[in-house]
């Protein structure tokens, strides 16, 4: 019988090793806002919800939030991006170097903004989100700019992840260029695409698209899902042409409460059902699951291994309000109630 679960023992002693990494995170670098409040009425001006302030929050979102997930794993890890020289970006870097992530590789540019997503939260509900960012290509000069910063900062890292939204800092070249000092170096590269910003994704170690995402790099139409993504013949097709057309050492697709379909050329796939418990928000669950799967790997894990700990850490984020990430005595306690059930 195939593993399903990891022991605690097995997660604590991957978590120990995990500690000695270093992984360094490329992309779309956002500040995530949130205001939190409650709703008693509706507006005489507008058929629209009337939000008492309460508080406010502010947490790295985009690249960032792949860098907090890590960070509040016990993980050493940098930040490279590019911000705007704006008030957006001084709140940014305050809440980065207070989750304990390496800023020096964010970029100051006076031609673009500081990426912000302000989400309106009420009675534990999404009302609303506002985004102001700059979409366009970042130039070639920006463009190596950065990647000397992160070609400075290679020499002890135990991987990369690239943190793409079609913001514009991804582009190819500052891509090929990765992918050269990650094959030279021997360093691990994830990736996580958005169909939206095409790019020649070929020859990385991971790609993690949703099940949406796959379907569209394929090029194929998702008929709908089946009630078992290991028997889902569109799904296995999919993976199959993605496997074979952009050959990632592996493929994680994330199903959201269907949970993960790993797949790797030779190899059957492999379902990891979901460990969340209950469903409050996905926000965010993409970049806990890239972060998490590259953790384990750099830590030892075997990809079966690395896709049940991602798992684990997805469960735990699903489950809280708000862009969240998991914490190890989460991971620990979510290994334990898996393996009693």
């Amino acid at each position: 019988m195939t593993q399903k679960h990891l022991a605690p023992s097995r997660v604590r002693k991957l978590l120990d090793a995990a500690a000695g990494a270093r992984i360094l995170v490329v992309g779309d670098v956002m500040l995530d806002h949130f205001l939190w409040g409650k709703v008693g009425r509706i507006s005489p001006e507008a058929p629209v919800p009337v939000v008492e302030f309460e508080r406010e929050t502010f947490i790295p979102g985009g690249a960032g939030n792949v860098a907090r997930n890590l960070a509040d794993l016990d993980v050493a890890v940098e930040l490279f991006g590019v911000i705007g020289r704006d008030d957006a970006a001084v709140r940014l870097k305050r809440v980065l170097k207070h989750d304990h992530i390496g800023c020096l590789g964010l970029l100051a540019d006076k031609t673009r903004g500081t990426s912000v997503k302000t989400r309106v939260l009420a009675q534990r509900q999404q009302v609303v989100r506002i985004d102001r960012e700059t979409r366009s290509d970042a130039d070639e000069a920006l463009g190596r700019r950065l990647w000397r910063a992160v070609e400075a900062a290679i020499g002890t890292a135990s991987a990369v992840i690239v943190a793409d939204y079609a913001k514009g800092v991804v582009t190819q070249p500052l891509l090929e260029a990765l992918k050269r000092l990650c094959r030279r170096r021997g360093v691990w590269l994830s990736l996580d695409p958005k169909p939206a910003h095409p790019l020649d994704l070929t020859g990385l170690s991971l790609l993690t698209p949703n099940r949406k995402e796959a379907f569209e790099l394929a090029g194929l139409h998702d008929q709908g899902r089946g009630e078992s993504p290991s028997q889902d013949e569109a799904l296995l097709r999919t993976a199959d042409k993605l496997l074979e057309s952009l050959r990632p050492a592996l493929l994680l697709i994330t199903l959201g409460d269907q949970g993960l379909l790993l797949c790797q050329r030779g190899q059957p796939p492999f379902h990891v059902p979901t460990a969340a418990r209950e469903v409050f928000d996905v926000s965010g669950a993409g970049d806990t699951t890239i972060a998490s799967f590259t953790l384990a790997i750099v830590a030892g894990a075997s990809p079966v291994e690395a896709a049940i700990f991602s798992n684990y850490a997805a469960g735990v984020v699903v489950g809280k309000i708000g862009t969240a990430t998991a914490r190890p005595h989460e991971l620990l306690e979510s290994s334990r109630r898996k393996g009693s059930s």
